[in-house]
């Protein structure tokens, strides 16, 4: 197929801002978990597809399943998208009560 490029797993942008190996990053409506460390303009490689342990909003509950979004003013999962201000980014594939501070999430990729 002359038209493919990649199978989309990894995707190479340029950082926006300083990103470290393992956290989330947002880049209009791109969701990824870099895979390295970048600072502002370098190439930076994120992850879009797998399940990572990711921070979460303490007080939220989450069940396995549960829709769950990027509150990116604090780099934290949420089960909340009341303000429409939230990416979508996956599912729960592990249970987290209120409070506790991980959950472990699949990307939707």
């Amino acid at each position: 197929m002359r038209n493919y490029v990649q199978k989309g797993e990894n995707i190479t942008v340029t950082a926006a801002a300083a990103a470290t190996s393992g956290e989330g990053v947002l880049i209009g409506n791109l969701f990824g978990i870099a895979a390295g460390d970048a600072a502002i303009g370098e190439a930076l490689d994120l992850v879009t597809v797998g399940v990572f342990t990711m921070p979460k909003v303490s007080t939220d509950a989450l069940a396995v399943g549960d829709l769950v979004y990027w509150d990116a003013a604090n780099s934290l999962v949420t089960a909340d998208d009341a303000s429409g201000a939230n990416e979508l980014i996956g599912l729960a594939v592990t249970a987290a009560g209120n409070p506790s501070g991980t959950v472990n999430v699949r990307l939707n990729g």
